[in-house]
């Protein structure tokens, strides 16, 4: 039994004891009946009016907890629905205190969990907003009054993270901007005009604006910077070249010269202004000393002529070049042609100084070539005789090589100027097959006086006799080898024994015969063969010994 069930009979059993204490009390009193059941009723319906008031206020209780369950359970399922969780499973067979409290309970944590969410929510809207500020790009499409969802949380966090990296890069490349935009400032001396240059370059830099349009036309501000100088340096490098041009011309001196050299280096504006004077002055110049100046542009002319391999006939071409009328309309004709041989050089350049580093080799090559064939060579200890065979062979194999280089340049060169290319009014390539010809009939020709020569010196041999013995090593005069005796050949003690020879060299050498008197007409011919045989024999060895 319940304790409560215990108490309810003890509750009866005083309410018992108390009407039987009363009933004693009445009878002891000698109350009548009548008020006697008076008073019992009284007792009856205050004791029903005790616990029909304690019934109403239970009753009141149950209905209020029916009602806050009802309240709570529909709250919950509004919170489930914003949060987007899974619904809440209540327990069965529990009481009706029991279930509000599990309900409010959960309600409580729902709305903790809503809470913290939407504060994480206004943090993240707070940064957006900020960094949408500066950027001046779109805020993040989420409501602020919606529950967010953790994947929304997360990847609001990440797009703020991603904003936060785009600022640092903006910010940088700003900054990077601003500085580029001073320094050009600076050497153009040119003063912020725009509001947008005055924002860029006098406000603070945490205030600007970081979006795409102004990045955008910070670089092209930029570029407009960059142009400008570029053109000032260029117009100041074409202001130097005229000047340079002018002094030479004019022969400025050199004290003149150096004083200007402030403006001939940087191109600022006042440096370009200086330079702008100076031109002006030297043109006044130029155009009180005509003829000098004329002189000194032809000797350029001259120059570049022979630098472009101009003919005769393309020189007189131009035919202010020999006029005596020296006027400004003459400088202007050579100023022109000047620019033009320029500028067609520079055009070429490469084709041309191939023509000239051919020639260059080709001259070498020849050098070399005219070495080879000197006996003295021979008498060289330094070692340049295998240089020189070396560098020899190297041209020889690279010649070529430069000649197709030189054909196809050529090629190219024709087809866009439309004529022929020409060294001294004479086909290059033309030219150089010519050469290479001339060097064979050349060889060909020192080969024939070679061998001319040699046949000369066997008749000769044949006629009057040589003897030849191989060539000792050196020695000092006076000096001799102990315990050796110099040894002769057979040729040399001969040519020692016969009256009227030539003494030996102490150097060593050939010995040369005086001429052998002829055998008289009745000498046998089978002598006669016997000592023409052995005089061509040394004539062949005379030969041999000279050709090494």
């Amino acid at each position: 039994m319940r304790k409560s069930e215990v108490l309810a009979a003890e509750a009866v059993s005083c309410l018992n004891k108390a009407l039987c204490h009363l009933k004693d009390i009445w009878e002891e009193i000698g109350i009548p009946e009548d008020q006697r059941l008076q008073r019992t009723n009284v007792v009856k319906n205050h004791i029903k009016s005790l616990l029909d008031m304690m019934i109403k206020e239970e009753e009141s209780l149950k209905t209020r907890l029916i009602s806050s369950i009802q309240t709570c359970r529909t709250e919950m399922e509004t919170l489930y629905l914003e949060l987007q969780l899974p619904v809440f499973e209540e327990e069965t067979g529990i009481s009706m205190l029991q279930q509000e409290r599990n309900i409010r309970t959960q309600v409580e944590a729902l709305m903790a969990q809503k809470a913290q969410r939407m504060q994480q929510l206004k943090a993240l809207l707070d940064q957006d907003q900020d960094l949408c500020d500066i950027l001046c790009s779109m805020p993040y499409g989420i409501h602020p009054q919606s529950v967010p969802t953790p994947e929304q949380l997360e990847s609001f966090s990440q797009h703020i993270a991603n904003q936060h990296t785009e600022k640092t890069r903006r910010y940088a490349e700003f900054t990077d901007l601003k500085r580029q935009i001073i320094v050009y400032m600076g050497e153009l001396d040119h003063v912020p005009e725009t509001s947008f240059e005055k924002d860029v370059v006098c406000e603070d830099e945490d205030s600007f604006c970081l979006s795409i349009d102004n990045i955008t036309s910070l670089k092209l501000l930029v570029c407009q910077l960059e142009e400008r100088k570029a053109e000032n340096e260029a117009t100041c490098e074409a202001h130097r070249e005229k000047i340079q041009q002018l002094w030479g011309r004019l022969d400025v001196p050199q004290e003149e010269r150096e004083a200007f050299n402030e403006h001939m280096v940087t191109s600022r504006k006042r440096n370009l202004e200086a330079l702008q004077a100076e031109v002006r002055r030297l043109e006044e110049l130029k155009r009180l000393n005509i003829h000098n100046v004329t002189d000194a542009i032809r000797s350029e002319i001259a120059v570049f002529w022979e630098k472009c391999f101009l003919s005769s006939d393309q020189r007189q071409a131009f035919a202010p070049y020999f006029s005596e009328d020296f006027t400004e309309d003459l400088l202007s004709l050579h100023d022109a042609e000047i620019q033009r041989l320029k500028q067609h050089y520079e055009d070429h350049k490469e084709l041309y100084d191939g023509v000239h580093q051919w020639e260059d080799s080709w001259r070498l090559f020849l050098q070399l070539e005219k070495k080879a064939t000197d006996p003295t060579r021979f008498t060289n200890r330094g070692g340049n005789l295998l240089k020189e065979e070396k560098q020899r062979s190297e041209l020889h194999k690279s010649l070529p090589k430069l000649e197709k280089k030189l054909k196809a340049q050529i090629d190219a060169w024709e087809s866009e100027q439309d004529r022929e290319f020409l060294v001294n009014g004479q086909k290059f390539l033309q030219y150089v097959e010519e050469q290479w010809e001339l060097h064979r009939e050349e060889k060909e020709k020192e080969k024939q006086e070679r061998h001319l020569k040699k046949s000369k010196q066997t008749e000769e041999d044949m006629l009057y006799g040589t003897a030849v013995r191989t060539p000792t090593k050196r020695r000092l005069l006076g000096t001799q080898t102990p315990n050796k005796s110099r040894k002769f050949n057979a040729t040399s003690s001969i040519s020692s024994a016969t009256p009227n020879s030539t003494s030996r060299s102490v150097y060593g050498g050939t010995v040369c015969r005086s001429p052998a008197p002829r055998p008289p007409l009745s000498a046998n011919k089978r002598d006669l063969s016997k000592a023409s045989n052995s005089k061509i024999q040394h004539g062949i060895l005379n030969s041999t010994t000279s050709d090494l």
